[in-house]
């Protein structure tokens, strides 16, 4: 079958800039949608839809066809997703005599996918023929929709939903009510006989592929999220090499203790494991804690036997890291990111 991906990429972000070509760790984010496409076993083309010259050549050094420039009315804030569609299946029809039997949308600002999820999306529509199109989505694990509301002129609430055969559903406990999606805006696999017949990316029968997360970049607070998710991920695969990288002590590589009797610390073995190989790959590990820097206890020894006991290599350790409820650092990295990839 002929299968295109089409990646969207208007140069006129509002809400961040240049978004679509923003660096994210050494990448343009564009990169990491064509470099999806090019990895799927089914995709045979991938397209970049842009109104940008500059976009174009960074889609190009990445191995992205860029055949055309999207005109500048299909570019706009109030622009849907349709119109480009037409526009990409129209040129290549009308200059190459080409025209794909399915079309798959990666939208750049999800730069977190697995390929293989590409892949099953496109199975499971070739393996229901009547099925237009298959939207990943992601569980609601937040507010349902069952309790939300519209307000009306005079501040007339009404529920947004009802549910058959329930009363009251903002009423009922949210076990009790359905589970809901939403589309996180990561791939979307569609009929082109959907588009060109429905107009329509959908159509009537929509399939639902479920993905565990959501990592689509609207708001510049995104790609801080984006990133650590990320940089977690390079961290645990080892993939990072010859950079500086600091580990706090208590409640990363020892165990948090009630009275802040450090001497009873346990290791994590799961993060020192951690430890061992990124320095066996070259990084710079530096160690750094805050004990008895409230209470003025020289905890020197005692820290230094346990990295010692522990197995814990490092190039640095240094004491003194100033007690606080908050630390705020742009560079900041959870344990609890890492551990759930551990």
């Amino acid at each position: 079958m002929k299968i295109m991906a089409i990646i969207p990429a208007r140069s006129g972000s509002k809400s961040i800039p240049h978004k679509n070509i923003r660096p994210l760790l050494g990448k343009p984010l564009i990169a990491y949608s064509i470099l999806h496409g090019l990895k799927s076993k089914y995709i045979n083309r991938v397209i970049v839809s842009t109104d940008s010259v500059q976009y174009a050549d960074i889609a190009r050094e990445y191995n992205a066809e860029v055949p055309f420039l999207r005109p500048s009315e299909l570019s706009t804030d109030s622009s849907n997703d349709i119109g480009f569609f037409i526009h990409a299946l129209d040129w290549l029809e009308q200059h190459e005599n080409y025209t794909p039997d399915i079309c798959v949308q990666l939208r750049p600002t999800h730069p977190v996918r697995i390929t293989e999820d590409i892949d099953r999306m496109i199975e499971l529509l070739m393996s229901h023929p009547k099925a237009d199109s298959v939207r990943s989505m992601v569980e609601n694990k937040s507010i349902t929709p069952y309790k939300m509301w519209t307000l009306e002129e005079g501040s007339l609430a009404k529920p947004l939903l009802n549910l058959p055969g329930v009363k009251e559903p903002f009423n009922s406990p949210r076990q009790s009510l359905p589970k809901t999606y939403f589309q996180n805006a990561s791939v979307d696999v569609i009929r082109t006989k959907c588009i060109r017949d429905k107009g329509s990316l959908s159509g009537d029968q929509v399939m639902g592929y479920i993905m565990d997360e959501q990592y689509d970049i609207d708001y510049e607070e995104d790609f801080g999220k984006v990133e650590r998710f990320m940089l977690a991920d390079i961290l645990v695969k080892g993939e990072l090499t010859n950079k500086q990288i600091c580990f706090d002590i208590d409640g990363v590589i020892a165990t948090l203790v009630v009275g802040n009797d450090y001497s009873l610390a346990r290791p994590d073995e799961r993060v020192i494991r951690l430890i061992r190989m990124l320095y066996d790959k070259g990084n710079r590990i530096i160690l750094f804690t805050a004990r008895g820097t409230m209470t003025g206890t020289d905890w020197r020894e005692v820290t230094e036997n346990q990295m010692k006991e522990w197995n814990v290599p490092y190039h640095e350790l240094h004491y003194g890291k100033p007690g606080a409820d908050i630390f705020i650092d742009d560079r900041a990295l959870n344990i609890s990111e890492l551990i759930t990839k551990l």
